[in-house]
């Protein structure tokens, strides 16, 4: 039997599935120009996958053109290869289409390099839940527990590294059948790319072994939430980190402090964001090793911001410093997550904001209460654009009541079959 190769390109859409269109390989020159084209309101295919509402109805075009420096090609012994690219949405007169993810995600970067010279170094921690490991009692962190998984994780860093995604850590973690894998930090919006590309690759490798993983936010109310913490720090024009400071306040530059300040201001409302879902909701309740306020810890896995702790001589502090942010995981889209944490922590840089240590404002308690706050806060407009930001109140409320009439444990179900 003959077969010919094929090649996907996607995006992230606002559900935060990687969704797209394939063609033959031989067609690729070709597509790397014009791309394929999509219908605009496929952005608005839910997170279960019929499109609850949409802006744009059944009219309009744009194309998704592949970025060739996100080109994965990680071939599997008997079975067909994962090759697929990540792509940008545009307009058909050749411009960036406003509700393109990656195109915001860039839009922020920009912003900051312009007003303070930085680029952002970032990593996702991405926690999730692999049904390759026999039924056995949970062993947190135990290579017991690591040594169960066979060899899904060697396969797993191993594909990762053949996708262009250098892995930093995997790791057996509290939960049972709970995982964790680390990309390395990345610039921009690689960081984001290397988010989607690992949890594509993840699903790949379980499929080839006949098994399934699972990034959905929790498996059961009572569970053990999978949580994709992001990790950023700073680089100036040289290349050098500019996040530390051991003479300051947190041992971190003025700079860095009123960009926390920023975000933790904004928190509350970004959390329709990062915390995308029903469920996600259910993961940040108390006693969850998860956060419940709007609040910065050092070296607190309880806060929402998590300075993170660093060794050895003062240039390697230095490298080492970074900021987790905790208040997301993989029902959100990794691209409009770290926009709008960039453009918060701008804002707490352009009104010169401290971290407030007394005042510490609880999280929202659902997804609709996060969608309310989304909705009232007049600077998302402006990082999001207006049209994207009221089409994504939208697009979640529509999903809060697809599921409304679920009791939470069918809620956490639907979500884990699906993410």
């Amino acid at each position: 039997m003959e077969r010919e190769p094929i090649v996907f390109v996607g995006t992230c859409d606002l559900s935060g599935h990687f969704r797209g269109k394939s063609f033959p390989a031989s067609d690729l020159p070709a597509r790397l120009r014009r791309g394929v084209g999509l219908a605009p309101t496929n952005i608005f295919m839910s997170a279960f996958g019929p499109i609850h509402v949409t802006t744009f109805g059944t009219v309009g075009e744009v194309m998704l053109i592949p970025d060739p420096s996100t080109r994965v090609h990680v071939p599997f012994a008997g079975s067909t290869s994962e090759h697929f690219y990540l792509g940008d949405l545009q307009t058909l007169e050749g411009g960036p289409w406003h509700f393109c993810p990656r195109q915001i995600l860039r839009r922020a970067l920009e912003r900051l390099h312009t007003e303070t010279g930085l680029s952002l170094l970032a990593s996702f921690e991405q926690e999730f839940l692999y049904d390759g490991v026999a039924a056995h009692p949970p062993q947190p962190y135990e290579l017991d527990g690591y040594r169960r998984q066979g060899i899904y994780g060697e396969a797993l860093l191993a594909a990762m590294r053949q996708a262009g995604v250098i892995p930093d850590s995997f790791l057996a973690e509290y939960g049972a059948c709970q995982f964790e894998v680390t990309s390395a930090p990345a610039l921009g919006v690689r960081a984001a790319d290397d988010a989607v590309i690992t949890r594509e690759i993840a699903q790949a490798v379980a499929f080839r072994l006949g098994h399934r993983v699972s990034f959905a936010p929790i498996p059961s109310p009572d569970g053990v939430g999978n949580g994709t913490h992001i990790h950023w720090s700073f680089l100036d024009l040289e290349g050098q980190p500019v996040l530390f400071d051991p003479l300051r306040p947190w041992q971190m530059s003025d700079l860095g402090r009123q960009f926390i300040a920023g975000i933790q201001h904004h928190l509350p409302s970004l959390c329709a964001l990062t915390a995308a879902s029903v469920p996600s909701y259910y993961r940040l309740r108390p006693n969850r090793w998860a956060p419940v306020h709007a609040d910065v810890g050092a070296l607190d896995r309880g806060a929402s911001l998590r300075i993170c702790p660093v060794s050895g001589d003062a240039r390697e502090r230095a490298r080492q410093f970074n900021v987790e942010f905790r208040v997301a995981d993989a029902t959100g889209n990794p691209y409009l997550s770290l926009a709008v944490l960039v453009q918060a922590g701008l804002d707490g840089i352009r009104g010169r904001r401290e971290i407030e240590q007394n005042e510490r404002p609880l999280l929202p308690r659902s997804l609709g209460e996060a969608l309310g706050l989304l909705e009232a806060n007049t600077a998302v407009a402006d990082w999001l654009g207006a049209e994207l930001l009221a089409a994504y109140v939208l697009f979640k409320r529509a999903e809060i009541k697809a599921v409304e009439n679920l009791e939470e444990a069918e809620i956490c179900r639907r979500y884990a079959e699906v993410y």
